[in-house]
């Protein structure tokens, strides 16, 4: 019976084309990573990569391509791009482009909505440094820059591209076959990354104040599991997802997403509806009636 739910499950992902993996990747080091004092001066959206990071941006190309073709293994495979429209991540995507040939490109797509956090304009280095030890003090995620957004601000908006890509999947405007595995990768920033996998696996605000940052050229690597979840654990090992930030709980979401059923996510995350009511018994006589 079991069995016949996962065949069921693949042939629904099937049906409606499902990409096998979805890459978070951050931009390679860039001049605002190397002397903050470049803000000051130089738009963010003008800063550029440094020349270690093209240099990382190459090596993130070679290792996306092994990624994607299981190092060799799997003939049949197409990436379609997502890119912030920032210097500094349209030239991470040129550097990595270098290693896919132009018939293993589906597209490409300068895409506004996973754009950088806004800190305001040409950034005063000593404000800033005094406005971050502020937003350390207030919470990460609803604490809003002078003149710019908060990452509740740049949650909205990677909300809404996320329903954007669910559309041009279910309408296969990504022009996919099913013969081949399409694989989605979005160049993007640090930030905009760690709401876009909040808003997917549902993670709450508490959850998202632990996570920390990516590195340069990072990648984050979800891969449709046999239940049609994504899931972290799949390329990441504990210890990895431990490093950035996931408590065991979560990372025990993610093993369960590899093999797990959307329906029986409920039944089977009960610490989720746990950080949310005060559950002690799973009897009705024992609600409280007012």
């Amino acid at each position: 019976m079991e069995e016949n739910n996962h065949k069921n499950n693949h042939q629904s992902c099937k049906t409606r084309l499902l990409p096998k993996r979805i890459i978070l990747v951050r931009h390679g080091e860039s001049e605002g990573n190397l002397d903050t004092s470049a803000y000051s001066t130089t738009p963010d959206y003008k800063i550029s990569l440094t020349e270690e990071g093209r240099a990382q941006a190459r090596l993130a190309g070679s290792h996306l391509r092994d990624l994607v073709s299981s190092h060799g293994n799997c003939p049949d495979w197409r990436v379609y791009f997502y890119v912030s429209p920032y210097e500094r991540t349209r030239s991470t995507l040129r550097e990595i482009g270098k290693s896919f040939s132009k018939k293993r490109v589906i597209g490409v797509r300068e895409e506004c909505r996973i754009r950088e956090q806004d800190f305001g304009n040409f950034q005063v280095e000593e404000r800033m440094k005094i406005i971050k030890e502020t937003r350390e003090r207030f919470g990460r995620f609803f604490y809003r820059f002078p003149e710019g957004e908060s990452a509740a601000d740049v949650f909205d908006r990677v909300s809404s591209f996320l329903e954007s890509l669910w559309r041009d999947i279910d309408l296969n405007r990504l022009h996919s076959d099913s013969s081949q595995d399409l694989n989605l990768i979005i160049i993007s920033h640090g930030l905009a990354s760690r709401v876009f996998l909040m808003k997917w696996f549902k993670w709450t605000v508490e959850q998202f104040e632990r996570l920390n940052n990516l590195g340069n050229c990072e990648i984050r690597v979800m891969e449709l599991g046999h239940g049609g979840e994504y899931s972290l654990a799949i390329n990441h090992s504990d210890e990895e997802l431990l490093e950035w930030g996931l408590s065991p709980e979560m990372i025990k979401d993610q093993k369960w997403r590899i093999d797990g059923n959307k329906a029986d996510w409920n039944d089977h995350c009960t610490w989720y509806l746990r950080s949310f009511f005060d559950y002690e018994s799973d009897s009705e006589d024992d609600v409280e009636r007012s």
